[in-house]
């Protein structure tokens, strides 16, 4: 049987099902869009490390959330370096007061 590359991973796989990933039914879950540009550059570590592309990215996310400045001075210049965030909170806003939202707890 030959194996595909899919089914090729190193021995630090093991590590992604230890106790330190919660694997439990309250894991907390969140769905991420990257662009071309990111999702491609992410794509070929995943292929360089022999790793799923999700383990690659919890771990990234993960590490770079351990690493966040929480000071809010910090985090406003955070949220200002990103493109068209502003204008896109404004939208959201704008989409709510017309009666477009939805309440959270009707989620």
């Amino acid at each position: 049987m030959r194996l595909t590359k899919s089914w090729v991973y190193t021995r630090r796989v093991a590590a992604c099902y230890s106790s330190c990933v919660s694997r439990e039914a309250n894991a907390n879950r969140v769905n991420v869009t990257l662009d071309e540009v990111h999702a491609k550059k992410l794509r070929r570590l995943a292929e360089r490390t022999h790793v799923n592309e999700g383990t690659i990215a919890r771990s990234l996310l993960t590490t770079a959330l351990d690493e966040a400045d929480p000071d809010p001075r910090n985090v406003t210049a955070l949220l200002d370096g990103i493109a068209g965030a502003f204008e896109r909170a404004e939208l959201g806003l704008a989409q709510v007061r017309g009666g477009e939202g939805k309440p959270l707890d009707e989620l």
